[in-house]
């Protein structure tokens, strides 16, 4: 290594940082918004494509607390289904985080016999969900343009 690159190698580092802030970190939060979108809205779709199924889940599987089980099954689908298409688009997507963070931690609570498989995946799950919940939705979304547009 000759001196000349040492003295270029902190403004190198920089440029590289800078470059992860501006493309990097909006790809992966691009890609987290739509790896969780793909796993909660099959489940939506599924749940709503097999109504009565879904019906007899809520009634005898999964025990939701404090809500009847035709209003449970309603909301979570209703979530499943809305939730996610705000987190693709980056609209009101910490609402939607936040959101489809409730509906998971709702799932672990009121389906005891779940596999400690099934807990992991739902502890990534909400881990990504925290990650846009406090981070936000970045640059690659509809808040971050209305945002800019509006200021």
């Amino acid at each position: 290594m000759t001196p000349a690159f040492l003295l270029r190698l902190p403004a190198m580092l920089r440029r590289a940082i800078a470059l992860t802030e501006e493309w990097l970190t909006p790809c992966f939060d691009l890609g987290i918004r739509l790896y969780i979108a793909t796993v909660f809205l099959p489940s939506g779709w599924l749940k709503l494509t097999a109504w009565d199924s879904t019906l007899a889940l809520f009634e005898y599987e999964y025990h939701v607390p404090l809500l009847p089980t035709h209003l449970a099954a309603v909301l979570g689908t209703a979530g499943e289904l809305v939730l996610p298409v705000l987190l693709v688009l980056g609209l009101a997507a910490r609402l939607g985080a936040a959101g489809l963070s409730v509906i998971n931690v709702i799932a672990v609570v009121a389906f005891p016999d779940m596999s400690d498989l099934g807990r992991q995946d739902h502890w990534l799950w909400g881990t990504l969900l925290l990650v846009t919940l406090l981070h936000g939705p970045g640059r690659f979304s509809c808040d971050h343009w209305l945002k800019r547009r509006w200021s």
